[in-house]
């Protein structure tokens, strides 16, 4: 008995935006932090730019996310209009 991908579709689409917005916002902040720490490592400072590179993460990670989300809100009524007019 494995997963009904009909029965749960609401559901199941719900995750995987939810799963890609964390995932973006982990991506900008992890790669932010390495960027940051390579930076530290190369001039010599004690985190600094570390820091500054991980508030710059989550901005960018938050700019992503935050397109992310009109994106989906703007898709969704275009998809409701095309099954009530019984068009898919």
């Amino acid at each position: 008995m494995g997963f009904n991908f009909k029965k749960n579709r609401d559901w199941a689409e719900h995750l995987t935006i939810v799963m890609q917005l964390g995932l973006t916002m982990v991506g900008c902040i992890g790669f932010c932090f390495f960027i940051g720490l390579q930076v530290d490592k190369w001039l010599g400072t004690k985190g600094i730019f570390v820091t500054v590179f991980i508030i710059l993460g989550v901005i960018g990670g938050g700019n992503v996310a935050y397109r992310q989300i009109l994106e989906t809100i703007d898709a969704n009524p275009k998809d409701k209009e095309h099954s009530e007019n019984g068009r898919h």
